[in-house]
């Protein structure tokens, strides 16, 4: 049986409470309250397994935020002399011991994680030191590969991600054109393999011009807000990067670049779709 994963059990048996299900580890209850409807003695559950707040094995038909061996960005509930207690969509919340904490955490915050099982205590636990697991293998793709990103933690240089579940790379600012949340999965490219092994990346391909790369973002903006922005050439930058996540200096390029194609209407402190655009 796979602590903190999806698993194939038989029910063994019913009581008042619920269903016991068996398992190389001995009987585990289900709570009657996650019992599918219609579920007999001998059926086969499909059933997320973990430790309840007495460490007695227990499953679940819950779908968790995140499973033991991945990555997740969770929230914050509470914080103890313990450590915090992370969100992580079942019951039970999800433990980020004080000695796996890069800094502070206040509840309500967002912090990213590595969720793994604890060899001594065989608890499911959380490290925000995600960086550690990592791979240590050189990359094994090349400049200019699609990758999937995974937004990991913002810095003053830009987003570190992780790339592809396995290294770490950064999407600087200047060149992310739309706001980021962390825990966010972006299709991105491999701009540069620097000699350290980690990755510079880019949310656009290679090659493609920045103010086209603009352009669509702005206009998958006015699309989002019903065909106006409050945005135009003499709004302020910082309201611009606020709403759009780029340079006020991108944003003309982009509205150079619509207006062109007769795709906007442009007043100096709003920006309209042209109809049937």
């Amino acid at each position: 049986m796979n602590l903190g994963d999806f698993n194939e059990l038989e029910v063994a048996r019913e009581v008042d409470f619920g269903m016991y299900l068996t398992s190389d580890d001995g009987d585990l209850l289900i709570p009657r309250k996650y019992i599918p409807e219609g579920t007999q003695i001998g059926d086969v559950l499909r059933v997320f397994v973990y430790r309840d707040s007495e460490d007695r094995l227990i499953a679940t038909t819950l779908e968790p935020y995140a499973r033991v061996g991945q990555f997740a960005t969770l929230t914050v509930r509470d914080v103890t002399s313990t450590g915090a207690f992370l969100d992580w969509g079942l019951e039970k919340d999800l433990l980020l011991p004080y000695s796996n904490l890069r800094r502070n955490l206040r509840p309500g915050e967002r912090a990213t994680v590595f969720v793994y099982l604890d060899d001594t205590s065989d608890r499911i636990v959380a490290s925000a030191k995600w960086e550690w697991f990592l791979s240590d293998a050189p990359y094994p793709g090349k400049e200019g590969d699609t990758a999937d990103l995974f937004v990991a933690e913002e810095t003053d240089l830009g987003y570190k991600v992780i790339v592809d579940g396995t290294h770490q790379g950064l999407l600087y600012h200047n060149e992310v054109f739309k706001p980021l949340r962390l825990g966010d999965v972006h299709t991105g490219y491999v701009r540069h393999i620097r000699p350290d092994g980690k990755l510079d990346l880019s949310l656009q391909r290679l090659g493609y011009d920045e103010a086209l790369a603009a352009a669509d973002t702005l206009l998958e903006a006015l699309r989002q807000a019903g065909g106006t922005l409050p945005l135009g050439d003499k709004s302020e930058p910082e309201d611009i990067y606020r709403r759009l996540g780029m340079s006020k200096k991108v944003f003309k390029k982009a509205l150079g670049t619509l207006y062109k194609r007769g795709e906007v209407q442009l007043e100096p402190e709003q920006t309209r779709l042209v109809a049937g655009k």
